[in-house]
């Protein structure tokens, strides 16, 4: 408003400076210049105030923007840290999984000779005790480990726990095996079935029983056949592990059995499980 005064003021100072007395043409134009020039400066006024307010708001919108890039800055930052972080990680976690592949490799490869190892065994076994097999003897692995199961038939007279003639010679024959390689650890097991046992004198249980043939079948295979005693286990297992649960007299003469578990020595594994 105080623009539009001023310009009015300076219209009519002009008018009477000139000392001009103007037609109503004249004038009726100067009104209109007049007029003109009003609502351009409003115009102005108005323009003015809108920038104002844009500029305003672009302040505020800039102000905004710069908070989320330090926000993101802050993220990114927080995230190369992790990032960083995660990759030392994993490259940790590589390593340690080279190193157990590597490990496993060797383990595997043990495992692999021991298995060659057994088989190569049982092979040999089976070849010397061949004519056992007929008369209750039988050679198979298990976990790694040769398993030769002898019938009490085959080794002792019944209830007896002194072997028998052709229980020696199948002894014998093992042992032949046995003498010939030093790296193999000998486990004698001595089994029996449920039935109580009677009248056996000084033998009062199917522990006794069962403990007193696998030492005897120990002593024999150290005692005659010199078989290194350093390598020999003997253990007494009764009725409590069958290899048969049925109550058939087949049944009962499968569980009453020696078992003689011959492992292959695994220094190599244990120290490598150790490590």
């Amino acid at each position: 408003m105080k623009i539009k005064h001023l310009l009015l003021a300076a219209t009519l100072m002009m008018a009477l400076h000139s000392c001009v007395v103007l037609s109503p043409k004249k004038y009726k134009a100067l009104l209109a210049q007049r007029d003109s020039l009003t609502t351009r400066t409003v115009t102005l006024e108005t323009e003015k105030a809108q920038l104002m307010a844009d500029t305003a708001r672009l302040h505020n919108q800039i102000a905004t923007l710069n908070g989320n890039y330090a926000a993101l800055d802050r993220k990114y930052s927080s995230l190369d840290k992790n990032y960083n972080a995660t990759t030392s990680q994993v490259s940790t976690l590589s390593s340690d999984l080279q190193k157990r592949e590597a490990r496993l490799k060797e383990v595997e490869e043990i495992l692999r000779k021991r298995d060659e190892a057994a088989n190569a065994l049982k092979n040999k076994l089976q070849s010397a005790l061949l004519g056992f097999q007929q008369s209750g003897l039988s050679v198979d692995i298990r976990n790694g480990k040769v398993y030769v199961s002898l019938t009490d038939k085959l080794l002792f007279p019944s209830g007896s726990i002194v072997i028998d003639d052709k229980g020696k010679q199948a002894l014998k024959s093992l042992a032949a095996v046995l003498n010939k390689d030093a790296d193999i650890n000998i486990a004698v097991e001595g089994h029996t079935d449920d039935k109580k046992v009677k009248n056996l004198g000084q033998i009062k249980d199917n522990w006794d029983l069962s403990v007193l043939r696998a030492t005897s079948v120990t002593r024999y295979l150290t005692e005659v056949e010199l078989v290194d005693p350093h390598r020999l286990t003997a253990t007494g297992k009764g009725e409590f592990q069958p290899i048969d649960t049925g109550g058939t007299s087949e049944a009962l003469s499968k569980n009453r059995r020696i078992e003689i578990v011959l492992t292959p020595k695994l220094d190599e594994l244990y120290n490598l499980i150790t490590k």
